[in-house]
Parts: structure tokens; sequence; C-alpha cells
């Protein structure tokens, strides 16, 4: 017993030792590969700020001078489709989570039939490619406009459509994950005193997921603002969104103004998800 013994502590020992090598030979490695992350992570965005002040309409190195003006140019050419984006965005944080609030209680707290299927479906936009789904959703309603003479193609409305599809799921997946380490005694408990289910899910459920609702909205809200694929085939040349319209401008030349451009969606972007960190570090039942 006592050799036993002695054989699992020198083995734990050694073992112990191997460790701290390896976690020294690999410290050299870890510094290399961080800092390559952060080369690669970093510095294409501070080349992108850098050719978005040169004063000349062609990119050359170097610059002949640096200046502000294609920021100021910005709104003359980009303004509309920045406000298309916005606008469709907005709607669509507002319907992803009319659709997506409530199908997350459900699925995450009722059982009933059909409750798989639902949920496939609801989820299924996550695994179709979205270029698939614009032309689906492009398909259906030049159909629809030749059966009812409804104009649908390159609306608003088909536009928001096509971005609720592919950000709903993202809101249920979000609204699911806080939902899952909730506490449900205190429902129950609300429940026992003689509150209705409508009254447990405003009252309780409503207010637990909170934060995770907040997370949801902005994540419906990225996904809409950035979606290039969805919005191809729904756009028309009088609603651009601001990803197509950069596109198209690509197109035709590559100056600082789209430099310009990626800088201030860079920092629009990275404010949100700034807020959105906020939120999803606070809510523990979101990330754990």
């Amino acid at each position: 017993m006592a050799m036993t013994s002695a054989v699992s502590t020198r083995t734990s020992v050694k073992l112990a030792a191997s460790d701290r090598l390896l976690m020294r030979l690999s410290m050299p490695y870890r510094i290399v590969a961080t800092a390559c992350g952060i080369f690669l992570l970093f510095v294409p965005m501070l080349m992108t700020f850098y050719i978005s002040l040169f004063d000349q309409p062609f990119i050359t190195f170097p610059p002949r001078g640096y200046t502000w003006r294609w920021f100021t140019e910005l709104y003359a050419d980009f303004g509309h489709p920045f406000m298309v984006s916005l606008q469709v965005a907005l709607a669509v944080v507002v319907l992803s989570l009319l659709i997506g609030v409530p199908a997350g209680i459900g699925l995450s707290r009722y059982e009933f039939r059909g409750k798989g299927t639902i949920s496939m479906l609801l989820l299924s936009p996550l695994t179709i490619p979205s270029i698939a789904i614009s032309l689906s959703i492009l398909t259906a309603a030049i159909a629809i406009q030749q059966r009812t003479g409804v104009v649908l193609t390159g609306s608003y409305s088909i536009l928001v459509v096509g971005h609720v599809l592919i950000a709903t799921p993202w809101v249920v997946r979000l609204c699911l994950v806080s939902l899952a380490n909730h506490n449900r005694a205190v429902e129950e408990a609300a429940a026992s005193l003689g509150a209705t289910p409508l009254v447990v899910i405003l009252r309780v459920t409503i207010p637990a997921m909170r934060q995770g609702m907040i997370a949801a909205a902005l994540f419906a809200f990225i996904i809409s603002f950035e979606s290039l694929e969805m919005s191809l085939f729904l756009v028309s040349p009088g609603i651009s969104t601001l990803p197509v319209a950069t596109l198209n401008y690509l197109e035709v030349k590559v100056d600082p103004l789209i430099a310009a451009l990626s800088v201030v969606q860079i920092i629009f972007v990275a404010a949100v998800l700034l807020v959105l960190d906020r939120f999803v570090r606070l809510g523990r039942n979101i990330v754990h």
C-alpha cells in the first residue's frame, strides 16, 4: 500500500514537472500566436483608416498629402443607402423580437406536439445560405405580384421580410440560452399565488430575459445592417442598402472614399458590439 502511494506520488511529481516544462516551452509560441492574431486583426483596419486620409482620388504610396474631405463627402454618395439600412434594421429588430421572444418562451417553457418541427423551422435559416433565401423570396414576390397585382419587388416590405428571416433564428437562439439557466421556481411560485400564465410571462419571465432580449435586438440589428447576400436580389434602383451600394461603388472605382466609409462602418458596428458585450457580460445566464 505504501509502495503504491509512493509510486503514485512520484508519478504526480513527474507529471507536474513535465507540465511546467511544456508551459515554459509553449510560452514563446503563445506570444507569437497572440502577436500574429493582433497583427491580422488590427493592421487591415489601421491601413483602411490610413488610406481614408489620402488627398488624391486614387490610391498611391506614398500619398501626396492628407485630408479629411472624404469623410465630409460620404453623405452625398451613401447617405440615402445608410438611411435605408438603418430603417430596415430598426424594423427588423422590432419584428424579430415580436416573433422570436414568444417563440423562445414557448419552446423553452412548454411541451406540445410538433415542438421539434417548429424549433427546426425557426432555426433552419441558420443552415441555408442567405443568397438562396433571398432568391426564393424574390421568386415568391414575383409570383404574388403576377397573381394579385401587388408590387412587392424592390420595396421596403420585401427587404424587411428577408432580413427578419435571417435575424429571427438568432433572436430565438439567444432567448433559449437566456432562459436555459433561469430558475423556474420563481415562475412556479407566481403561478401558485394565483397569477395567470400571461401574468407570469409578463411579470416574471420577460423581466428575467431583459438582458438576453437586448443582446438579441443588437444581434438582429447588426445582422440586418451588414447583410449583403440577402439584399442583393431584393433591392431596386430607388431602394438600396448600404452594403449593396458599397458593392456597386466598388465595381466602378476604388478610392479613399470607400475607405472612409469602411472606417465609419467599423466605428458604428464596434459601438454596437461594445453595448452588446456589456449586456452579454452582465447577463450571466446568457454566457453560461
